[in-house]
């Protein structure tokens, strides 16, 4: 249990009450936004009735239930049901850097996710977990129930990011597999070939999914602090490499911009929220602000 406490420690948990203070607006804005999401487009089909509460819609008062109890039904409607969501997070080792302190980028997925989690199960919708590198190491089944979080969390504070990415497989693997629409929130770098993974997520998108990319990268990944002669690791391969960190600063910063500026549009085309972040930022305040984004569009 000792592993689950570390992130639940003081300043995690502070992050996430905070979370909470906020989680009827985000809730009500955002995951009941989702409920209808997915199946925009599509027909929705008649499920069962349930009584009318001031809020609900007149026009979905069922008349003829009316005329036959002289109470006031309304129609419920698949789309209105709860959405299952899954937690999918790249374990790949690249995840496991950081540059200062002590939240790696997997961490800091770790945190975001469980805040997500929180506010599924808060909202009774069940949330499964997905995690992989270039195999899928392990996975939970949906529940909504309280002890999820603590599931979640269990799985995840054992697992040390160390194999090689895969994020294609992984969610290719996903898209097999889940035959329900679902959806589906990623925490990973991205670090690898991002063609293949743009198709693998249209397919995701395609299949009717609602899919949300939270791109985690490390604060030195983003902002390049280095300078002078400085050697840098490969995370996976271990290669090494001596460069003039001073000499390709500002190259690099544009690849990483023109980087994460294909993705937002590739993303945006395709419907899919594409969310950068690196671990400078606290969580919450990024996690906020980007439900509360989103909840303006519903």
């Amino acid at each position: 249990m000792s592993s689950v406490v570390k992130y639940l420690k003081p300043e995690v948990a502070r992050q996430i009450k905070r979370l909470d203070l906020r989680a009827e607006f985000i809730v009500k804005g955002f995951l009941q936004g989702l409920h209808s999401s997915p199946f925009q487009g599509f027909s929705v089909e008649f499920s069962e009735h349930r009584k009318y509460v001031p809020g609900d819609d007149p026009l979905d008062i069922d008349w003829l239930v009316y005329a036959k109890t002289d109470k006031y039904y309304v129609k419920k409607f698949e789309a209105e049901t709860n959405i299952t969501g899954f937690l999918a997070v790249d374990a790949s080792r690249s995840m496991g850097y950081t540059y200062r302190g002590d939240m790696t980028k997997f961490d800091y997925a770790i945190c975001l996710a469980s805040a997500l989690c929180y506010l599924m199960i808060r909202q009774q919708d069940p949330v499964g977990l997905w995690v992989f590198d270039e195999v899928v190491r392990r996975t939970l089944a949906p529940q909504s129930r309280r002890s999820q979080l603590g599931n979640v969390l269990a799985v995840l504070a054992k697992l040390m990011p160390m194999g090689k990415t895969d994020i294609v497989g992984g969610l290719n693997r996903m898209a097999g597999v889940l035959h329900r629409a679902s959806l589906i929130m990623i925490f990973s770098d991205l670090l690898t070939d991002a063609e293949p993974v743009i198709k693998a997520l249209y397919r995701l998108k395609h299949r009717g999914h609602d899919v949300i990319i939270f791109h985690v990268l490390d604060e030195a990944e983003v902002k390049f602090p280095f300078s002078g002669m400085v050697e840098l690791e490969d995370p996976e391969t271990l290669d090494r490499v001596e460069i003039d960190a001073s000499g390709v600063r500002a190259e690099y910063l544009d690849e990483l911009e023109r980087f994460r500026e294909m993705y937002r549009k590739e993303c945006f085309r395709a419907g899919i929220d594409y969310v950068p972040l690196d671990t400078s930022m606290p969580f919450d305040k990024a996690l906020i602000e980007y439900l509360l984004r989103r909840r303006a569009r519903f």
